[in-house]
C-alpha cells in the first residue's frame, strides 16, 4: 500500500462469525489510518454443490442464505459505525475463493478474520485464507490475536527474495503510519550448506563467518528504506533459527506482523507453503502477507 495513493478501498470479507467482526474493525481502523475507504463484502455460494433437496427445500434454502447475508454486512457495519470511516457493504454470489479474489483486483488490502463459521459460508484460516494469500491481487491480511497492541512493532521478515522486498517496503510504511517501530528479522539457517562428501564427512562451517554475511545481507536490504523514512526507529534481529520460529518469536509484542508470500525457498525461504502459512496460524498478531500493490 501506499501512504499517498487513496484510490482503491481496504476490503473486509465477513461471515457473520465474531472474528470477521474483529477483523471488520481492524480494517476499519486501517482504513481510518491510511484515509481509505472501508468496503464490506460477504460472499456465499448458490447453487450449493451438495445439499439434500428432498430434505431442504432449494427456495428456502437460498433465501436463507440471503437472509444470513444481509445481516452479516449489517452487523459488520454497525460494528465499525464509530471509527469515521466511508463504509459501504456488498453481498455477493459465488464461490469464496474466486469472489474474493476477483474482489481484490480493485483493493488496497484484502482482511479476513482468522477463522470463520466452516461449512459453506465460513471463511477458513486454513483453505480459503492460504488460497487467497498466495492469489488474491493485493495484499492480504489475517486477523489474529485479541487486541493488538497499538504501540506495538511492526515486525517484518527479511530473506532478500522478491517477494520479501515488497513485506519490507509495506512494513515501512505500516510502520510510518502507525508511529513504532519496525524489527526486521532475518533467520539464517538458510545459508548453503555444503554437499556431504562420499565418506559422509561433513566440513566444519565458520559460523560467525556465517552469521556475519547475514547481518550484512540485512543491511543492505533496508539501507534504501531507511533513508526514505527517516523517522521509522529499526531495530535489526539476526538469529540462527528457522525463520517461522524466529518471526513468531520476535512478535509475541508486535502490533502486526508482515511477510512475503513466497521466499527463496530451500531451507528457510519465506514460501507461502511454509513460514507464511505457519505465521497466519500461529501469531499473536494480525498478519499481512505482502502481494503486489493495487493503486
Amino acid at each position: 500500500m501506499s501512504i499517498n495513493d487513496t484510490t482503491n478501498p481496504i476490503v473486509v470479507a465477513v461471515d457473520g462469525s465474531d472474528p470477521a467482526l474483529r477483523a471488520a474493525g481492524w480494517a476499519a481502523a486501517e482504513a481510518r489510518r491510511r484515509g481509505r475507504r472501508l468496503r464490506i463484502v460477504h460472499t456465499y455460494e448458490w447453487p450449493l454443490r451438495v445439499y439434500g433437496p428432498a430434505i431442504v427445500d432449494g427456495a428456502d434454502l437460498l433465501a436463507a442464505l440471503e437472509t444470513a447475508a444481509a445481516a452479516a454486512v449489517r452487523d459488520a457495519a454497525a460494528a465499525v459505525a464509530d471509527f469515521g470511516v466511508d463504509a459501504e457493504t456488498e453481498v455477493r454470489r459465488g464461490p469464496v475463493v474466486p469472489v474474493l479474489r476477483e474482489v481484490s483486483e480493485h483493493a488496497a488490502l484484502l482482511v479476513l478474520g482468522s477463522r470463520g463459521l466452516g461449512g459453506f459460508t465460513g471463511l477458513l484460516a486454513g483453505s480459503v485464507t492460504v488460497a487467497l494469500a498466495a492469489h488474491a491481487h493485493c495484499p492480504v491480511a489475517v486477523v489474529r490475536g485479541d487486541e493488538p497492541d497499538p504501540g506495538g512493532p511492526v515486525v517484518v521478515g527479511v530473506d532478500g527474495s522478491p517477494a520479501s522486498e515488497e513485506a519490507v517496503a509495506l512494513a515501512f510504511d505500516e510502520a510510518a503510519v502507525r508511529g513504532v517501530d519496525l524489527v526486521a528479522v532475518h533467520a539464517w539457517t538458510d545459508a548453503p550448506m555444503p554437499l556431504t562428501p562420499a565418506g559422509g564427512h561433513v566440513p566444519e562451517l565458520d559460523w560467525t563467518a556465517l552469521a556475519e554475511e547475514a547481518a550484512e545481507t540485512l543491511g543492505e536490504r533496508l539501507a534504501g528504506w531507511r533513508e526514505k523514512y527517516p523517522q521509522v526507529t529499526v531495530r535489526r534481529v539476526v538469529e540462527h533459527d528457522r525463520p517461522a520460529h524466529a518471526l513468531l518469536e520476535a512478535a509475541k509484542d508486535a502490533g502486526l506482523l508482515v511477510v512475503g508470500s513466497r521466499g527463496r525457498g530451500g531451507f528457510a525461504g519465506l514460501a507461502l507453503g511454509s513460514v507464511s502459512q505457519a505465521v497466519i496460524h500461529h501469531a499473536g498478531c494480525p498478519v499481512i502477507v505482502a502481494r503486489p500493490v493495487n493503486t
